[in-house]
């Protein structure tokens, strides 16, 4: 799981098992930030899509989620903030950045431990990168 800024460089990495769901990695991550500064706003898809994540991050984080709402709910957020989640091709665009790296995209790391290293290089290199 990954958390990007507005120009799509990486804030938090983190590397977990494929079961659990993302949503409940959400607090994890951040509090495995690169950055000292908590963000505004996550932005994410409808998996997120959750009251409870939602008062948490608010509560504990001061964060503002915005993801568009499942199928089966009813509506949560308005318009204005939902325009938001148009940008949210800067976040898939950093996953595009890391597996330039083959040793990311074909993940040849057996423990979890190395694997997050060679992301946390990928995420040094693209950031010197966009010095």
């Amino acid at each position: 799981m990954a958390i990007a800024d507005s120009h799509g460089l990486p804030v938090a990495v983190g590397v977990t098992s494929a079961s659990p769901n993302e949503s409940t990695l959400v607090e994890d991550t951040l509090q495995r930030r690169h950055v000292e500064a908590l963000p505004e706003r996550l932005i994410g898809d409808r998996a997120y899509d959750s009251d409870g994540l939602d008062e948490r991050l608010q509560q504990n984080h001061g964060v503002e989620l915005i993801a568009p709402n499942r199928c089966n709910r009813r509506r949560t957020q308005d318009g204005r903030s939902l325009r938001r989640y148009r940008r949210r091709w800067k976040v898939e665009r950093l996953f595009a950045w890391l597996k330039n790296y083959r040793r990311i995209s074909s993940r040849w790391e057996r423990h979890a431990r190395n694997f997050l290293g060679m992301v946390q290089l990928g995420c040094v290199l693209i950031l010197l990168r966009h010095l």
